[in-house]
């Protein structure tokens, strides 16, 4: 449902920076892939392309089948507003919404009604188990909760491609351990096609796939198979083999 073929971004400037080369990935419907790699390696940049925020400089991303570059102004924000979900570092919940309201942004920026709304984010809210926390706003809610919230505003519309960068990257590990449980029930029970940037070893062996970027380019991939906790060791040797900086490798052990 994911193809990108040949991408490369160059940065200019008074000395122009080369992101990204030759990147080529393919993602099926209903897979879970992790993005890693070293600080600066060209991860977020991946990401940023294929979630239409940057624009590439050589290349093209299709989502399913389409070429979202080649739509104008207005039905690029009508595609990313249905067909991409989004969940940040920073959870980007407004603190002057509740977190009800805040669910049904994506809904009400495409105008739905009322009554789905209220239908959909009831359903939403249980399978993530944040009903009791729809009527408070940010500040009266853990980091955990938050993120939960940004997940079901990623998902309320039922995008084709949830995107995720560092999900995990400002909450401690028990709760990054909670949300990630929760991203892989999504995965799993919904089938959203899903794509993470992590740092986090831990976070990365919930996904199906890791895809390790260096310098720009496309360094390796391991797949995850039946055991997790093998999974994770591959990870974290994987990393510590091209020489993650030490914010890149988790002292987390599962």
């Amino acid at each position: 449902m994911l193809k990108v073929k040949q991408l490369g971004k160059i940065y200019g400037g008074k000395v122009t920076y080369q992101a990204l080369s030759d990147i080529h990935l393919t993602v099926n419907k209903g897979e879970f892939i992790g993005i890693m790699g070293p600080s600066g390696s060209g991860k977020t940049t991946l990401l940023n392309m294929i979630s239409t925020i940057d624009s590439p400089t050589s290349g093209e991303v299709l989502i399913d089948g389409k070429n979202p570059y080649q739509l104008n102004k207005k039905e690029l924000a009508i595609f990313r507003r249905r067909q991409l979900g989004f969940v940040f570092q920073d959870f980007n919940l407004l603190d002057t919404l509740t977190i009800g309201e805040n669910i049904v942004l994506p809904l009400a920026l495409d105008k739905g009604s009322v009554a789905e709304m209220k239908k959909k984010r009831s359903e939403v809210a249980e399978k993530l188990g944040i009903t009791p926390i729809l009527d408070k706003r940010t500040y009266e809610i853990s980091g955990g909760q938050k993120q939960r919230a940004a997940i079901a505003r990623a998902i309320i519309h039922s995008p084709s491609l949830l995107l995720a960068d560092e999900p995990t990257g400002n909450l401690d590990s028990k709760i990054s351990k909670d949300v990630m449980e929760t991203m892989e029930s999504i995965n799993r029970t919904i089938g959203t096609t899903s794509l993470m940037v992590t740092h986090d070893p831990l976070a990365a062996s919930y996904c199906h796939r890791v895809i390790v970027i260096k310098d720009g380019r496309l360094y390796n991939e391991i797949h995850r198979g039946d055991h997790r906790q093998a999974f994770f060791q591959e990870i974290i040797d994987l990393l510590s083999l091209i020489g993650g900086d030490a914010h890149d490798l988790s002292s987390v052990r599962i």
